[in-house]
């Protein structure tokens, strides 16, 4: 190809073709071969969007190509972060505000007239194409993707489904019931699986990118039949028997009375699944109500919260190389994540086998992130067994996972007083150990922090990172970048017992224990709390975590709390004895020899029982509210529900406290001290909190 533009940001070079200058958010130009380039480009930030401006200039240009008519359409990103993010979120209220079907009717009109041209259209994607990102390659002719791209609908996250035209284009490319369990279940797929399942009809190198375009453009583009399934599900039969079945599983993972939005999809596909034009109506109207939802406004809410965490994470974090201390499964799995994410990485431990073990779980991680061959061996690189510690001299941030035992720590960090470097940070991942008195053994109290990971590092993103009375300003801050730098979520909490999450999770895991000493049976517990849309019970969180991991929090915690908690049971103390610790030992309260226990009541639990576990998280986030551990009730609810899923459809502990009203939870809790014990004493900080 003549002529052809790369456009070069940092070491990325994306073929773009004969661009012009930006006029708004799109760049335009032809080839010497008369195909149309249109690379997206939205201004004013550095990822793209799908905004209502960004659709009526494409308007503008597929106008323009109406009246002069190319050989074809490319449309592609300018940016080198990824295709585009979706729609632009910010919007959704104002949608909601100024006729929403109206709204979205015009931006069907544009996919609709792009879909239309008399010439082929080709969407080349690298990176994520999401949401409306991705409906916009879909009202293409063919995709082309770079490896690393990656595909998905993750409205259902935000109480939503596809609005522009996802919910009929992508059944009628793909196998109908692939594409429903892509938008139910909000799940990415990647650029193998994009192709295996005909979402993408070549992947090429970006050195290749244009010679692709334009072999496609020779040879023309085959168009999709519909395969035997889909012609199946053409009969209202089978698409009924199949919707379901859809329901019956949707409803297990998403109750229909906390997340509408899946079970609206489910029932557009079943009664307009083969009729587009009725389809593409129905998604409009279906759309627009379910932007007045709760359910919506809050899960929008919970994508703001993130939006909040990831800005504190931004900045340059001077850390170039990690040491952890301790290659046990957090210590692990906290050295494979920073090497993933670039990081050179010591691991120090006095077991080799343990090491050896910890590799082992870093490649395992690799997988399950889906790396290329060539980066797992980059990662795995860059992660190195150091068993002598030798890395602690060169490491701009040495990372602390030691059994939590104050004892052990402080001999730890006695030991490293000579060793590190004078500008390094030491990082204690405690769970529920005072930071201030571990600072009094720290070889640098001002460069001295906690940097509380929680388990499974590699699926949970949140990161509590924690200021002691004499952690210095820069300290915290290097540490928040650190945490973006390695794609988590920072949370910046103060020196209290539990931080944050652990001070408000424990009363709740604590009250399951008390519940089965008084023989309320587990399964009846855990789905009191899963019914109000906890994503799993406390009991079963309990095996999950650990009981001993539990046990030795719960008694961290026991004497240093204003409001107390509730007396450790026997049952517990008995099973952590016995070695019955949970998940990790195949047995704890449930018998895990076999895999997840599936154990569960489907009776409506009595409120007394969900008020009895629920509550005292209130009360517990109320005084973590007072005494300043976070900034503000935002930061509370973001780190709960990052951490542990706290029922996200509420919008967190706080969110779900203002709505109930202050005045109604703490006469319940009144009510639940008088018949239980003090540990539901309202905290003081009720009073003024609405």
């Amino acid at each position: 190809m003549t002529g052809h533009v790369l456009k070069h940001l940092g070491e990325t070079k994306l073929e773009l073709g004969p661009l012009g200058g930006r006029e708004g958010n799109w760049r335009s130009g032809r080839d010497a071969a008369g195909v149309l380039w249109l690379a997206l480009d939205k201004a004013d930030s550095g990822t793209n969007t799908i905004s209502g401006d960004v659709l009526r200039e494409l308007e503008t240009h597929v106008t323009a190509a109406e009246a002069e008519l190319p050989r074809a359409v490319v449309l592609r990103s300018a940016k080198t972060g990824g295709f585009a993010a979706g729609a632009d979120i910010t919007s959704f209220d104002r949608m909601g505000d100024e006729g929403a079907a109206d709204l979205l009717m015009q931006g069907h009109a544009v996919l609709d007239r792009l879909e239309k041209l008399a010439c082929p259209t080709i969407c080349v994607v690298h990176g994520a194409a999401l949401g409306a990102g991705f409906e916009l390659a879909l009202a293409c002719d063919a995709r082309v993707a770079v490896p690393g791209a990656s595909f998905g609908f993750p409205e259902v996250k935000l109480g939503l489904h596809p609005g522009l035209g996802g919910t009929f284009r992508l059944p009628a490319l793909i196998d109908p019931t692939e594409a429903m369990t892509m938008m139910l279940t909000g799940k990415t797929v990647h650029t193998d699986r994009a192709r295996s399942l005909g979402i993408v009809d070549a992947v090429v190198e970006e050195r290749h990118v244009a010679a692709a375009v334009h072999a496609l453009v020779e040879k023309g583009i085959e168009r999709h039949e519909p395969g035997l399934k889909a012609r199946a599900l053409g009969f209202e039969q089978a698409r009924t028997m199949m919707a379901r079945q859809m329901r019956s599983r949707t409803e297990q993972k998403a109750p229909a009375e906390h997340y509408p939005a899946p079970h609206a999809l489910i029932e557009l596909w079943e009664e307009h699944g083969t009729d587009r034009a009725t389809m593409q109506r129905g998604e409009v109207v279906s759309f627009a109500n379910l932007l007045k939802t709760p359910s919506s406004k809050n899960l929008r809410r919970v994508f703001f919260l993130q939006q909040t965490l990831k800005e504190t994470g931004r900045g340059t974090d001077g850390i170039a190389h990690v040491h952890v201390i301790g290659a046990g499964a957090m210590g692990a799995d906290i050295a494979a994540v920073a090497a993933i994410k670039g990081k050179t990485v010591t691991l120090g431990d006095l077991s080799l086998d343990t090491l050896g073990q910890a590799v082992k779980q870093a490649e395992t991680l690799c997988h399950d992130k889906h790396l290329s061959p060539a980066e797992t061996r980059d990662a795995l690189d860059r992660l190195m067994p150091d068993p002598r510690g030798y890395g602690i001299a060169r490491a701009d941030l040495v990372i602390e996972a030691a059994p939590e035992q104050s004892e052990v720590k402080e001999k730890i960090y006695a030991e490293l007083g000579n060793r590190m470097k004078p500008d390094a940070i030491l990082a204690t991942n405690t769970s529920s150990l005072s930071l201030d008195k571990l600072a009094e053994a720290a070889p640098d109290k001002v460069r001295f922090a906690g940097l509380h990971f929680f388990n499974p590092v590699g699926r949970v993103d949140l990161v509590e990172v924690v200021r002691g009375a004499r952690t210095n300003a820069e300290t915290v801050d290097r540490l928040a970048a650190f945490c973006g730098a390695i794609g988590k979520l920072p949370a910046l909490v103060s020196d209290h017992p539990g931080f944050v999450v652990n001070r408000i999770l424990t009363p709740y895991l604590m009250e399951a224990m008390v519940l089965l000493d008084e023989g309320v049976s587990k399964e009846e517990i855990d789905s009191a709390a899963r019914q109000f849309g906890m994503p799993m019970g406390p009991v079963t969180l309990a095996d999950q975590v650990g009981l001993d991991v539990g046990l030795k929090v719960a008694e961290s915690l026991h004497d240093r709390l204003d409001t107390p908690l509730p007396d450790i049971t026997s049952d517990l103390r008995d099973k952590v004895a016995a070695g019955h610790l949970g998940r990790k030992t195949g047995r704890g309260f449930y018998d895990w020899s076999e895999g997840a226990p599936q154990g569960q009541s489907d009776m409506r639990p009595p409120p007394d029982l969900t008020d009895r576990l629920i509550l005292p998280m209130l009360n517990a986030a109320v005084e973590v509210l007072r005494a300043d551990v976070a900034s503000d009730a935002d930061a509370i609810d973001a780190a709960m529900i990052f951490a542990t899923g706290w029922a996200p459809f509420r919008g967190g502990p706080l969110h779900y406290a203002r709505a109930r009203g202050a005045k109604a939870v703490t006469d319940r809790l009144r009510e639940l001290a008088e018949a239980h014990g003090p540990r539901f004493t309202p905290d003081d900080g009720w009073q003024g909190f609405g």
